[in-house]
């Protein structure tokens, strides 16, 4: 696998550090001179000055051949355009993008970037993992198999409550995945009963989720 690295930040040298060990051949572009020379010093050739953005220097860290496109500076409008020109003008088979704003994710969805990463929305959902007082949590979007994994915190008025997950009427494409009490995890199976207190975990389609809340917990 040849993949190539955008960005030499703190993301960039630690995914290219990554993939050296694990034996694959990769490339970083890096802009910033000061940066570049830094890295340089320290992996030599596998580091390429230059705006990673431009089609010219792709060309010549060698994208045609290029199997990954990681995409992980700190512009998201940069991200996004490494990512369109790996995608729609070098058919790169696969792109990672990082998206820095939370809220800038409807635009790489919208332009078809299905391999997208935001340490924000990460450390959000892990926050709220914590914090017992949501009522939901969105753990994990799988956006390119269109699937999500969500966490939900059972009260007593949940309708759920006291039943097995076997007799639980799921919505199509959703199903429990996990229950977890006294920070105890368990697969959910059919004799699995659901307790006040209880988190349960679910995948289902994006689209399931208000109704699958909804029956879970109620209104």
């Amino acid at each position: 696998m040849y993949a190539i690295i955008v960005g030499g930040g703190v993301v960039g040298y630690n995914v290219l550090r990554a993939l050296n060990a694990l034996g694959y051949e990769a490339v970083l572009i890096e802009q910033d001179k000061v940066r570049f020379a830094q890295l340089e010093s320290e992996y030599e050739h596998l580091v390429l000055h230059g705006d990673g953005s431009e089609v010219a220097i792709l060309e010549a860290a060698g994208i045609r051949r290029a199997n990954l496109v990681i995409a992980v500076t700190g512009h998201d409008d940069d991200n996004l355009v490494i990512a369109q020109l790996a995608k729609e003008h070098f058919a790169t088979g696969k792109c990672i993008a990082r998206v820095n704003d939370p809220r800038n994710q409807e635009h790489f969805d919208a332009l078809g970037i299905r391999y997208t990463v935001s340490a924000a929305q990460s450390i959000l959902s892990l926050i709220e993992h914590e914090v017992p007082d949501h009522r939901v949590v969105n753990m994990l979007n799988l956006r390119h198999e269109n699937l999500e994994i969500i966490e939900l915190n059972v009260t007593a008025a949940s309708p759920i409550v006291g039943q097995p997950v076997a007799q639980i009427r799921m919505p199509p494409n959703t199903r429990l995945i996990s229950v977890t009490r006294d920070n105890q995890s368990t697969i959910a199976v059919g004799d699995t009963v659901v307790q006040p207190g209880d988190r349960v975990m679910a995948i289902l389609e994006p689209a399931r989720e208000d109704e699958l809340v909804t029956l879970l917990l109620g209104d």
